[in-house]
């Protein structure tokens, strides 16, 4: 459709455009949680191209809702910009699809897909980026307008996909005795210590962490916003979600190491001056293994002595988070001479 030249930049032209997270899913074939990625829920329409080299890949005509959690398209929107090949990574053979000119790690297909052609291509966020319909001319990509002429463009419902309950999708519900077909190598924490802005400064740092961003978690209000949370009625807590890679950052070594040393966690419902539900300290678990080690590390830190008053910590399902507004992400990155009250204690 395009005849437009798509090219893989070099190594280091990626380090400095793409994200942490992007360059680990598209360059060492990383795949990213489940439900906490960009675009798995994204009903927008518009065209999918690789992160990395901006060839096109898929568009929101061919997007349906898996329930697996990330990215789902029946076909691509040129096949020959998607290429195949055996995996045999993790005890499974699967067939992966990687970009032709980027060359970019995307994801994998299977034929647990929705009629006519059968196939799910499970597509990682991060090797995406989105380009709404209405940018497509001024982005280059003009020739795929006409696509999205006298159609919506939005993604198809679930309707449209397998049944879960029937085990045809067997990234959502593998067979019995069977392993899924698609498994995250990377991770997501939510931690809650006071001001986002001081716990995202250190977070982003730490050697391992792929990914950070503020936001509200584990109150009652649908789609809070800062002004709602800071009146501490909500029940939300400012929060900071992180990607990391468990082979480089076990889970417990984030909380023992890190989490419970950039904040007081013995202070209920504030830390310094900042006084509120809103600020309270919370391990936001999103799976049970996750609430086992944090119960030990908790328990651990508590018998430790290092803290003279006891650690009030809450330790509660996930739930919801909202991303918090842009101009809280990175605060102090983009302030680095604004309020904190977070440092590391010996």
């Amino acid at each position: 459709m395009s005849d437009k030249t798509y090219r893989k930049p070099s190594d280091e032209e990626l380090r400095k455009r793409l994200t942490p997270l992007a360059y680990e899913v598209t360059q060492r074939d990383a795949t990213e949680p489940p439900f906490r990625n960009a675009f798995w829920n994204n009903h927008d329409a518009g065209l999918y191209v690789d992160v990395a080299s901006g060839e096109p890949l898929f568009t929101s005509l061919d997007k349906f809702d898996s329930g697996t959690g990330w990215p789902s398209f029946t076909r691509p929107v040129e096949p020959e910009r998607v290429v195949s090949r055996v995996d045999r990574a993790h005890g499974m053979v699967r067939t992966e699809v990687r970009s032709r000119s980027g060359n970019s790690h995307l994801g994998h297909v299977f034929e647990d897909g929705p009629a006519p052609a059968g196939l799910r291509y499970c597509i990682n966020s991060a090797s995406l980026r989105f380009i709404p319909v209405d940018r497509l001319e001024a982005e280059g990509y003009g020739a795929y307008v006409a696509l999205f002429k006298g159609r919506g463009g939005a993604p198809r419902e679930a309707a449209g996909a397998p049944s879960q309950a029937a085990g045809a999708n067997a990234c959502a519900m593998p067979s019995a005795g069977e392993p899924a077909g698609c498994k995250a190598t990377l991770e997501t924490a939510i931690l809650a210590g006071g001001c986002f802005w001081g716990m995202e400064e250190i977070l982003r740092g730490i050697p391992g962490v792929l990914e950070t961003e503020v936001g509200y978690t584990g109150g009652r209000t649908r789609a809070p916003t800062y002004e709602d949370v800071k009146t501490g009625s909500t029940g939300h807590a400012e929060s900071v979600r992180i990607v990391f890679d468990p082979s480089k950052l076990s889970y417990a070594e984030l909380l023992e190491k890190w989490f419970f040393r950039m904040h007081d966690p013995t202070t209920r419902d504030r830390q310094g001056n900042d006084v509120g539900t809103q600020y309270r300290s919370a391990i936001f678990v999103t799976t049970p293994d996750q609430r086992r080690v944090a119960e030990e590390v908790k328990a651990r830190v508590d018998r430790s002595g290092k803290w003279r008053a006891p650690i009030v910590t809450e330790i509660v399902e996930a739930g919801q988070f909202t991303r918090a507004e842009e101009y809280h992400q990175k605060y102090l990155e983009k302030q680095p001479g604004g309020y904190t009250c977070h440092f590391l204690r010996d």
